[in-house]
């Protein structure tokens, strides 16, 4: 082991309900890392999640399918070899509407962590 650098061979899987896939290789939940989180998803199709208003920004990368993200008052549709920046305070829904799995790696500065994202009551929309 080293101090120059830090291997993970085991990302921490996140517990969902919602059939969402969550695999934290750096973060405040796998390595106590408070400054960034780079974790691997895959969104089943037809998965979303309420709004939220993060005190992080959140990059995403895509690797398949694709991916709804409402952001304050604007709808994109992030495709493969795309990514995308939601800067941190605005009203952002992230969701796959469509057929298919969504494959992405987000990456949050600071760590994602659930006292930050601000999720709003789901009101079924």
């Amino acid at each position: 082991m080293s101090d120059s650098y830090v291997l993970q061979q085991a990302p921490f899987v996140v517990p969902t309900t919602d059939g969402k896939l969550i695999e934290e290789h750096v973060g405040r939940a796998v390595s106590n890392e408070p400054e960034v989180s780079v974790a691997h998803m895959v969104a089943p199709p037809g998965w979303s999640e309420p709004h939220q208003n993060p005190e992080f920004d959140e990059y995403t990368m895509m690797v398949r399918g694709r991916k709804q993200i409402e952001i304050d008052d604007e709808t994109v549709t992030l495709n493969v070899g795309e990514s995308l920046l939601v800067r941190k305070g605005a009203r952002v829904r992230y969701s796959n509407p469509f057929d298919v799995e969504a494959e992405y790696w987000s990456v949050c500065m600071p760590a994602f962590s659930p006292d930050l994202v601000n999720r709003e009551e789901d009101s079924g929309s």
